[in-house]
């Protein structure tokens, strides 16, 4: 069975010469039964991330490189994953700031379990996070938020460590269409909305102080995000989705 491990990236070139290696020799010693392939997904960085992940693709043989030259996590996803053949596809962020431990749990669900999404969170118990009174008040206002709206089961939206099946990406990725952070949580709804199972596993997270994501306008565009959803749901959009 084959796994993709994608690490969206944008100017990270500290980052990556630690994470990768890390994360190559986890997989190795914990997924040795799949056929996983690690990928950076290059968000049109402007410092030395394109040589030094080339560099890493070099000397690692299951990493490899992808450029693109528009930024977004989003879309970053979208295009690896969807020219990807692996079965499992997966993402987390380049900090690894989510214990890696939850992700064989999360991949042999999928694999296994008959679970079409896997999702950590750090919301449900059992996880244990470190991050700052703010932005703990945000995101729970925020998933308390989608819960009004959607009525969902899954507890953390925004997450940056998730994994899919493959019919997962042939069929909802393509109507997913947030390019930037709201990607994780539309997915997420329409998936849950339209029959798939998703597996919530409690994480160990540590925030990242040197994070690109600017709390306040991501969290005002979720929250234009949730209402085009809304709305799309109003509108029978997702209707031919239904497993």
């Amino acid at each position: 069975m084959k796994l993709l491990v994608t690490i969206p990236v944008y100017n990270e070139e500290k980052a990556l010469p630690v994470s990768i290696p890390t994360l190559h020799t986890f997989l190795g010693e914990h997924l040795h039964e799949y056929d996983w392939a690690i990928e950076v997904a290059d968000n049109a960085s402007v410092d030395r991330t394109p040589e030094v992940a080339r560099a890493l693709a070099g000397e690692f043989e299951r990493v490899r490189y992808l450029r693109l030259e528009q930024k977004g996590r989003g879309r970053a996803l979208k295009k690896s994953w969807t020219e990807s053949d692996a079965d499992i596809v997966s993402y987390m962020d380049v900090d690894l700031s989510t214990n890696l431990e939850s992700f064989p749990p999360m991949v042999h669900a999928l694999a296994h379990e008959g679970y079409d999404i896997g999702t950590g969170s750090r919301l449900m118990k059992g996880a244990n996070t470190e991050r700052s009174i703010k932005r703990e008040i945000i995101s729970r206002s925020y998933n308390l938020m989608v819960k009004a709206m959607f009525f969902t089961r899954f507890s953390d939206a925004q997450c940056g460590f998730k994994a899919v099946t493959r019919e997962v990406v042939d069929v909802l990725i393509p109507h997913v269409e947030d390019n930037v952070w709201f990607f994780d949580s539309e997915l997420l709804i329409i998936g849950e909305k339209s029959g798939y199972r998703i597996f919530d596993v409690p994480v160990k997270w540590i925030e990242d102080l040197d994070t690109r994501v600017k709390i306040v306008s991501t969290a005002i565009e979720d929250i234009k995000g949730l209402l085009r959803v809304r709305k799309n749901f109003w509108a029978g959009k997702y209707k031919a989705l239904k497993k």
